[in-house]
């Protein structure tokens, strides 16, 4: 009784496993399929960093079986369920893995591990291998009568010996003077064929050619070897590929155009400096920048948009990404609703994701796209540049350095120096009109310039 019991609970245990999406084919037991995960809107492949369990390795729920690297950063790839690796398809290291490829196999029992040793991929099996090619078919040559010769002419060989040969290949030796003899055959049973034929004269005129000309001229000096270019051909990772092909797709589809503005930051600068000697949070001109944004977009909504085709979609939150440079490149992580938060609060989810981009431990909610983009190069001593669109976006900023400049006094006209930031907005031409840009900027301009004003 009680072994009939245990049976029963191990049936309906595999049944589960079965339910659970996993598979039984006609020649393996119950498994599951591990598949390169879709882990950011924009990914396409993956590469395989490392496998952090081995084959016969337990998981249990929660544990990280890979480390993956995505068009945007490496992420863990968490298992939902127990079970054992059974196999690893594709090795650490591996790049360019297409979503959705089957990357290895998990077992719910642990005795079926073995049946997997030589298993090569989905549909494959014992009864599916294929069987094996025919030996090529021996060459044969057209006879003077124009039919074709028999596969086992033979040439007596000096010693006696039936030497195999083709039509084909003595009909080249007789033309070209080569006792076939002396030809090595790489035919079934060493039969000499054309291409051995072929062969053996173009390595005799290889030999001959250097003695005929030295022979029929005077040797000359080699000529003054060509100079060997000085470089490093440098692999492209994951995310680059995807970043190049996604800017590159921007830049030739969507129509961009710039506007420029100068912003006075005299007083943003002296708010900062109040503020930060008051409180724990240390706001940066960013965060004014990025909250001066989100408040802009309440006022001209046109510019927290995006292009869907056959529509313009109008955000009513605004989601912004913040470019930030990493080793592999660029990402721009998503910081939400700032029309919603403090600058203490912009501050310090700003340092988080920021955090998170540069030591690869990004979330897969981190590389969302969202409804604006800030990129800020003031840091890095830029005073301005112009930005590429993240589709489907309608708009990037693009902010330079903080610089001291000379403007004439509005009062007497006379030379005045200013604290003076520039910035740019690139949009998308199909969402946002010139106007509308130039409106948007200037509503910025306003609340950078008068700081308090974000704060009421």
């Amino acid at each position: 009784m009680m072994l009939a019991t245990r049976r029963m609970i191990a049936s309906r245990s595999r049944l589960l496993f079965v339910r659970q999406g996993l598979i039984r084919s006609f020649s393996y037991p119950p498994h599951e399929e591990i598949k390169m995960p879709l882990l950011s809107p924009t990914m396409t492949h993956g590469d395989i960093i490392a496998w952090n369990f081995g084959v016969g390795d337990e998981f249990v729920p929660g544990d990280a079986l890979a480390e993956i690297q995505t068009d945007k950063t490496s992420i863990s790839m968490d298992m939902q369920e127990e079970g054992y690796l059974a196999k690893i398809l594709f090795e650490a290291g591996t790049e360019g893995i297409e979503v959705g490829t089957v990357m290895a196999i998990a077992v719910e029992d642990e005795d079926d591990i073995a049946a997997f040793a030589d298993y090569t991929g989905p549909g494959t099996g014992a009864q599916d291998e294929a069987p094996p090619a025919p030996a090529p078919a021996e060459e044969t040559a057209p006879t003077t009568s124009g039919s074709a010769a028999p596969a086992s002419d033979a040439t007596p060989a000096a010693s006696g010996e039936r030497l195999l040969s083709s039509p084909a290949a003595r009909k080249i030796a007789n033309d070209h003077g080569v006792d076939i003899v002396s030809v090595a055959g790489t035919g079934p049973k060493g039969r000499i064929i054309k291409a051995d034929v072929l062969d053996f004269v173009a390595n005799q005129q290889a030999v001959a050619e250097p003695v005929v000309e030295a022979v029929a001229a005077p040797a000359t000096p080699p000529p003054a070897a060509a100079p060997v270019a000085s470089y490093t051909d440098l692999p492209l990772s994951q995310m680059r590929k995807v970043v190049a092909n996604k800017l590159t797709h921007s830049k030739t589809t969507v129509p961009h155009y710039y506007v420029t503005v100068d912003v006075n930051m005299e007083k943003l600068i002296a708010l900062r400096a109040q503020l930060n000697a008051t409180t724990e949070s240390k706001i940066s001109v960013n965060d004014f920048v990025m909250k001066a944004s989100a408040l802009a977009m309440a006022k001209v909504p046109e510019v927290n948009s995006q292009w869907n085709g056959d529509s313009i979609r109008q955000f009513h939150d605004v989601h912004i990404n913040v470019a930030v440079a990493v080793d592999d490149g660029l990402v721009s992580p998503i910081v939400r609703n700032i029309d919603k938060i403090g600058l203490g609060s912009i501050n310090a989810d700003v340092k988080a994701v920021a955090g998170r981009a540069r030591d690869g431990s990004l979330l897969p909610n981190d590389v969302e796209i969202g409804t604006f983009t800030i990129s800020n190069l003031g840091m890095l001593g830029v005073a301005d540049f112009c930005a590429i669109i993240t589709p489907p976006q309608a708009c990037v900023l693009a902010v330079g350095g903080t610089q001291t400049r000379f403007v004439a006094n509005p009062e007497d006209n006379s030379p005045m120096a200013v604290q003076q930031m520039s910035v740019t907005l690139s949009s998308d031409h199909r969402v946002v009109d010139g106007a509308v840009a130039a409106q948007w900027l200037n509503v910025f301009k306003g609340y950078i310039e008068e700081p308090m004003t974000m704060l009421l």
